[in-house]
């Protein structure tokens, strides 16, 4: 870190129990924000049957692809934000999955300040869930809609960590926890 300033360190973690559940929860929220939109625009150009009707194996398999390569594309995209503002770029990143809850991550392995932090926390929210979720409501399409709600709903877990952090001084510094969903704080001892 920044050799001559003394910072003081709080890990601030989430339960990703309690992410898991808290994205089932928010998708009521996020459907009725965007779905209802959506319905009050197209309701009759909707053909539920025809929607759902369809979906034989090889459209699940084609559903299940888009999603994996979504799940990446989010960590991804965390990663290419926060290498933007980190000092060693690409090489801080670290890209893994914790098995034991299934959940995939992208680590920044040097402190950020705590805005650039938010940024890359909620870049693959915005850009995966909410502006194709968006889009849906003024083109129609239903598959861009579900799109969009399901990675809006993807992002809850990077939405409670920047509620953790979005008090704190935008100066102060922000560092991935390595093992955790989270990460630690360090704020500045000012003297």
């Amino acid at each position: 870190m920044y050799e001559s300033e003394k910072y003081e360190k709080e890990k601030l973690t989430i339960d990703l129990v309690w992410a898991n559940k808290f994205g089932l929860l928010i998708l009521i929220p996020i459907v009725l924000v965007f779905g209802l939109p959506f319905y009050l625009v197209w309701r009759s150009e909707l053909d539920f049957k025809g929607i759902f009707g369809g979906l034989g194996l090889s459209a699940s398999i084609y559903v299940f692809g888009i999603i994996l390569l979504g799940i990446v594309v989010h960590e991804l995209i965390h990663g290419i934000t926060w290498a933007i503002f980190a000092k060693n770029g690409l090489k801080s990143m670290k890209f893994g999955v914790m098995w034991k809850m299934l959940t995939p991550y992208c680590h920044c392995k040097e402190p950020l300040k705590v805005k650039k932090y938010i940024i890359g926390a909620i870049a693959p929210g915005i850009i995966l869930g909410i502006l194709p979720a968006v889009v849906a409501i003024f083109n129609g399409s239903i598959g861009l809609l579900i799109f969009g709600i399901f990675f809006t709903m993807a992002a809850c877990g990077d939405f409670l960590i920047i509620n953790l952090i979005r008090k704190e001084n935008g100066h102060d510094l922000v560092q991935d926890h390595p093992t955790e969903a989270g990460c630690y704080i360090y704020r500045k001892i000012i003297s």
